[in-house]
């Protein structure tokens, strides 16, 4: 299945993605709608645990599957990938499982999700010092913003791959690479763009996500990535039978971690999230994550100059090309955003409106490949 056909036949877009029966979907910046395929994956696995246990004989080429899936996405190998689930928890696992020293710092965005700024924040209460990097506009974090604000003490720098206001998408390879040769390690908070963009972690050092954004997957079902020569480094903070030597289930004298990432998976298995989530990752697969990337650049640069052009304020309205991200905000002076939400609802258009740290409230357009023009017309002449 590619986009082209996806846009050139209606009953096949509406047989794949039920939401557009609705009206046009432009929130997957949020909490994204489940493709036919993925639903359909998670019902045939709940309908099979009617009739045996929920660890059913296939559980385990499930939890295979979903993990070289997911390795596969983001250029790592299966023994890096752990399917820990919701992104705070995995960003939460990562932070607190680091050997700190007082006196080291940290480098994190202040304005990110608070998903990829609490963790690190609470890290003060080990002496870590945590330092905000200094932009000059909000979400747009680049090169060498980072590359001045670090220092021999700086052991850590984790940042969004995409802010999910301004939709500024970082340069991950210029920063990882940075960061590397600096003996820094790189933590990024993906879910912004995986299922959007492709990502590499050739140059990343940990990285998080959970499905229901770009992925269309479903909620608490998502990866955790640890570098294989880091998770020697990033100790376990969860314990229990999974992510420990428990031979036939018996407690053993000693607590001996599994020697890969499943060592960060402390017990079972959210299945049925995990069979929705691998059903998700081969349908971006079957697209093609590139080609999806290059189409919503599309739709956000000319949706962008039709806004401006009609008087609106967009964050970020042109971006260099490798900082396009899917996300589009905007709000119009003098009309409250909430008035631009509820004329996009009554026109059937699912958006959603978020504030920036000024206090402004500002609407916000993430439509997905699988959108069209013609929707998002819709929701531009709904707007006024």
């Amino acid at each position: 299945m590619t986009i082209e056909q996806i846009h050139g036949d209606e009953s096949l877009r509406r047989h794949e993605f039920p939401v557009v029966t609705k009206g046009p979907f432009l929130a997957h910046a949020g909490v994204a709608p489940l493709p036919r395929r993925v639903a359909e994956a998670m019902s045939r696995f709940a309908l099979a645990c009617q009739t045996s246990e929920q660890e059913v004989e296939t559980c385990g080429e499930l939890i295979a599957g979903t993990r070289a899936c997911a390795a596969r996405l983001i250029g790592a190998q299966p023994e890096e990938i752990a399917l820990v689930g919701p992104t705070s928890l995995a960003l939460s696992y990562l932070a607190a499982g680091l050997p700190w020293r007082k006196g080291d710092n940290i480098l994190i965005y202040y304005d990110c999700y608070p998903s990829n700024v609490y963790p690190w924040m609470a890290l003060a209460e080990r002496g870590v010092e945590v330092r905000f990097i200094n932009v000059r506009e909000l979400g747009k974090v680049r090169a060498i913003d980072v590359q001045g604000q670090v220092d021999e003490q700086t052991k850590l720098v984790s940042l969004a791959s995409s802010h999910y206001l301004a939709g500024w998408r970082i340069n991950v390879d210029a920063i990882g690479k940075f960061l590397r040769s600096r003996r820094i390690l790189f933590c990024v908070d993906a879910i912004q763009t995986l299922g959007a963009f492709p990502l590499s972690v050739e140059h990343v050092d940990m990285l998080a996500a959970d499905s229901h954004k770009w992925m269309m997957g479903p909620c608490a079902a998502g990866l955790m990535y640890v570098r294989r020569d880091v998770q020697a480094r990033l100790q376990p903070i969860v314990h229990g039978w999974h992510n420990l030597d428990c031979p036939d289930f018996l407690t053993q004298e000693e607590l001996k971690f599994k020697p890969d990432a499943r060592r960060y998976e402390a017990g079972t298995h959210n299945l049925v999230g995990l069979a929705g989530f691998k059903a998700a990752m081969e349908l971006l697969e079957e697209v093609g994550v590139a080609k999806i990337g290059a189409e919503l650049m599309r739709k956000r640069s000319w949706v962008s100059a039709e806004l401006v052009g009609r008087g609106f304020t967009v964050l970020q309205p042109e971006p260099p090309i490798e900082n396009v991200g899917g996300v589009l905000s905007f709000f119009k002076p003098g009309v409250e955003s909430l008035e631009l939400l509820r004329r996009l609802k009554e026109a059937g258009v699912t958006a959603s409106v978020r504030k920036l740290p000024d206090g402004q409230a500002v609407v916000r357009f993430s439509p997905h490949f699988y959108n069209t023009d013609e929707e998002l017309r819709v929701a531009l002449a709904a707007l006024g």
